[in-house]
């Protein structure tokens, strides 16, 4: 398996090395320059490995298709050590519930920071530690988190050898309980940087650091956000999960639900669908910030400023630059990388957006890809949560009522909808008591978690400030 860029820069690389390289020398994001197909007789494989093994297995059966430089054993451990039931709570890892007739919630907030992105990091954790080890070699991860990437990124590194993290977040602009998840850690390889703006402010300074190609290599700068491919990888196995527990034959088809800021978590469902699986539709839920949304009815993808970025109550949909749209229009625009280079590198940087509506491929975003959309604001994502609780006796969180919200518009009759759960409610608890007046369900080991000391640096958004802050803390 190689893999290549959305850009067109001619190397072809493996696994591994784009596991700790995060973006392409040329901007562009990684992909494999195919697909594997998945048969219906391995679909049904899978269906008896999941059912009698396990998540963890099934996980290994997907991964092995994309992933052949760890060696089989070696791979296979590393799957069996993230999935457990000590670290999901619950051995089933990605549990459906029933909702309503039709309807699933896939319970993706287990993990150790209540939140869907569990599900990936902490896979990457222990690949990075892995490969590094295997090196002999450091990474100083630098990522940026509008809420749960950053706690997840930062649980999963934690303590690992080898490995520093550079978490950037918008100062102010994440729930109290998301910032103190974060700044309360006190490990010496966490360092959290909160960065006078919003998201994309964050994330344009990851993608500057990482396109800095003399800095990246000599202080070996790597990406935890969904930029970096492994991650989004690991994502793509909840999809099958979700699907096997769903269906109990192959002939059915299933759609799925994904609040998307980033796009990331409804890209991995991409993947999954263009493998093979008997997916119908990949519904796009947006919050006020629907970028995506408006490209998804009108072919015009616009980029907000941060002026016009809201603030919303589901915070980790703030986001008005999604970076994993380039592997979808790639895919889209039939791989013509060079024209993903126009549009996303000269067009977006020169004009701010660009508009596909006349080109005959975007009719195929939702004939051909399955991708439909919506958007879900502030009163809605209360009436949902406030529905959610009377009709079922359910507290779901701020972005998963985005979700299930466009879901019931999307729905289609005899086709089961499933809804990624994105978080658990206590994470955004002031939106829960303005809904139910009431405070949600905290776990025990987050008791007083607000009050806990913090360790956090208020910086500007200037891009020589925070390498000359990686420098300093590298020594070297």
């Amino acid at each position: 398996m190689r893999y290549l860029s959305t850009r067109g820069n001619p190397d072809r690389k493996r696994f591994c090395e784009i596991l700790l390289e995060g973006l392409a020398p040329d901007g562009g994001l990684y992909l494999p320059e195919a697909y594997p197909q998945v048969s219906d007789a391995t679909l049904q494989q899978w269906r008896r490995v999941y059912h009698e093994q396990g998540y963890a297995a099934l996980a290994f059966e997907i991964l092995s298709l994309y992933i052949d430089d760890i060696p089989a054993d070696d791979l296979r451990a590393l799957c069996a050590k993230t999935y457990t039931a000590e670290v999901f709570g619950t051995g089933e890892i990605v549990p459906l519930r029933h909702l309503e007739d039709g309807v699933w919630i896939e319970a993706l907030s287990n993990g150790p920071t209540l939140a869907f992105k569990d599900m990936a990091m902490q896979l990457l954790g222990n690949l990075f530690e892995y490969e590094l080890g295997r090196r002999g070699e450091e990474l100083n991860i630098l990522g940026a988190t509008s809420g749960d990437t950053g706690s997840a990124a930062e649980y999963a590194m934690r303590g690992k050898k080898g490995v520093r993290v550079f978490m950037t977040s918008p100062h102010g602009r994440m729930s109290p309980f998301q910032q103190a998840q974060m700044f309360s850690l006190q490990d010496a390889n966490i360092h959290n940087i909160a960065i006078n703006g919003v998201f994309d402010d964050c994330q344009d300074i990851v993608k500057a650091v990482s396109n800095d190609l003399a800095f990246k290599r000599k202080y070996k700068i790597g990406t935890v956000n969904s930029i970096n491919w492994a991650r989004l990888l690991a994502q793509v196995v909840y999809y099958f999960a979700g699907y096997i527990q769903a269906t109990e034959q192959n002939a059915q088809k299933v759609s799925f639900a994904v609040p998307s800021g980033n796009f990331g978590n409804v890209c991995a469902g991409h993947v999954a669908r263009q493998m093979g699986l008997p997916i119908d539709k990949l519904v796009v839920a947006t919050n006020e910030n629907d970028v995506l949304d408006e490209f998804f009815r009108t072919g015009v993808y616009r980029v907000r400023g941060t002026a016009d970025t809201h603030e919303t109550s589901s915070p980790s949909m703030d986001i008005s630059k999604a970076s994993n749209f380039e592997r979808f229009v790639f895919d889209l625009l039939g791989r013509d990388s060079a024209r993903v280079k126009a549009l996303f590198g000269e067009g977006l940087s020169k004009t701010g957006q660009f508009d596909l509506s006349a080109d005959p491929v975007f009719a195929q975003a939702a004939s051909r890809y399955g991708f439909v959309s919506g958007k879900s604001v502030h009163a809605d994502r209360l009436a949902t949560i406030r529905a959610t609780f009377e009709q079922h006796g359910m507290v779901i969180d701020t972005h998963t009522a985005d979700g299930l919200k466009v879901a019931l518009e999307q729905r289609t009759p005899g086709v089961p909808m499933v809804v990624l759960e994105t978080a658990l409610p206590i994470k955004f608890a002031a939106t829960i008591v303005e809904a139910l007046g009431r405070e949600p369900e905290r776990p025990a080991k987050f008791e007083g978690i607000e009050a806990l000391p913090k360790r956090v640096q208020v910086m500007d958004a200037d891009v020589a400030a925070i390498q000359a802050l990686i420098a300093a803390e590298c020594g070297y």
